[in-house]
């Protein structure tokens, strides 16, 4: 195969492993998330000061205990650059993340948005690229009001964070 194209065609599945790994975190589909990963893959999701650093299940299950507090969360993927040598890749996506949190007593909803960038250190293995190492670098966050409302959307369907979400129901897997 042509050289170019081998490299298209690679930086595409790369992009298309932080697309499933956005989506298996928003609708907590973490078997989606284990896909992105290798096995033996390692993620970085904090630093002295907290959060999560260790292997992939460690961090699914870290997930898995953090993410139900949120009523819903959103990640808005931006600029993606991808570098690929061979098997090893390295990319860097930045992405927003929305994350609206549930009213609690006097205190009401939020919307806590962080801007960060995943930097990846891909490896292509039995064909298949996958996360082998990666950190989560924090740019600036924000936290802000946002209306609550139980009563069901004006425009639309509801959003699920698991296998009821209508993606689901169109085959997006």
């Amino acid at each position: 195969m042509d050289p170019k194209l081998q490299r298209l065609l690679d930086e595409a599945e790369i992009r298309d492993v932080h697309l499933r790994y956005c989506r298996g975190i928003d609708r907590m589909d973490f078997d989606l998330v284990r896909s992105c990963y290798h096995p033996d893959g390692i993620d970085r999701h904090g630093d002295s000061h907290g959060a999560y650093e260790g292997d992939v299940e460690g961090f699914i299950k870290y997930a898995a205990g953090v993410l139900p507090m949120f009523e819903s969360t959103m990640h808005f993927t931006g600029n993606q650059y991808v570098q690929v040598h061979g098997d090893v890749a390295y990319a860097e996506h930045y992405a927003r993340a929305f994350h609206r949190t549930r009213p609690n007593g006097d205190k009401p909803a939020t919307d806590y948005v962080v801007n960060v960038r995943y930097i990846d250190r891909m490896e292509r293995r039995n064909g298949e690229w996958r996360i082998a190492d990666r950190i989560l670098a924090f740019e600036t966050e924000r936290t802000d009001p946002a209306e609550w409302t139980t009563e069901p959307p004006k425009f639309g369907y509801r959003s699920h964070r698991n296998k009821e979400d209508l993606s689901y129901k169109y085959g997006v897997v």
